[in-house]
């Protein structure tokens, strides 16, 4: 019977596992909110496009920078109007859930060291028992003080409102809002109310 070289495996499978790791780690990252979302405000997009359309010639620059001036006042009264519309008036653009992990006040920490204390010391006899038990007093108090600050964890929502005038505010809620990405609505005195 004939025996195989070692052989590395395929370029394609190296690539292919490179490829789903970094993919999966992609998506970890997105999924905890490690990645920062982007996000543009009409003013930017209208810098960016000034800044993108600089003319080529003299003679040109003039009449485009007259017809730009004319353009930035005509988006201007446009925004002024809207404001003078409602205000108040927008459209939910996100609701996003925060978890905010409690402190630990130390009643864990030392709960858990008397239980793993407690449960260390039934492991073997004399020498093996005393380390043992130290070994399930400091396991314990790990283990209760995490458990401590997971029960103390609370919730919030950020709900992101895009307002007519094209600014954007943050409010935060205590409960689970009914709004959704897309809902008309009115934010009186930091209260969102529906606007349909």
């Amino acid at each position: 019977m004939e025996t195989q070289a070692n052989k590395s495996p395929h370029t394609l499978f190296w690539i292919a596992g490179i490829a789903v790791t970094v993919f999966s780690a992609v998506g970890i990252a997105a999924i905890m909110g490690w990645i920062p979302t982007s996000t543009s405000s009409p003013s930017n997009s209208a810098v960016i496009a000034k800044q993108s359309t600089a003319p080529a010639k003299k003679s040109t620059a003039s009449a485009n920078t007259a017809s730009e001036q004319a353009r930035a006042q005509a988006r201007e009264q446009a925004r002024a109007q809207a404001r003078a519309r409602c205000a108040e008036c927008g459209v939910v653009e996100s609701v996003r859930e925060i978890d905010t992990k409690g402190e630990g006040s130390g009643i864990g920490a030392v709960g858990g060291a008397v239980v793993g204390g407690v449960l260390g010391h039934q492991i073997g006899s004399g020498r093996g028992q005393d380390v043992a038990t130290v070994v399930g007093a400091v396991g314990g108090a790990v283990a209760g003080h995490e458990i401590e600050k997971r029960v103390k964890s609370s919730k919030s929502y950020e709900i992101t409102v895009r307002f007519e005038d094209g600014s954007s505010r943050v409010i935060n809620e205590a409960n689970a809002p009914s709004w959704r990405t897309g809902d008309r609505v009115k934010v009186i005195n930091g209260v969102i109310q529906s606007n349909a």
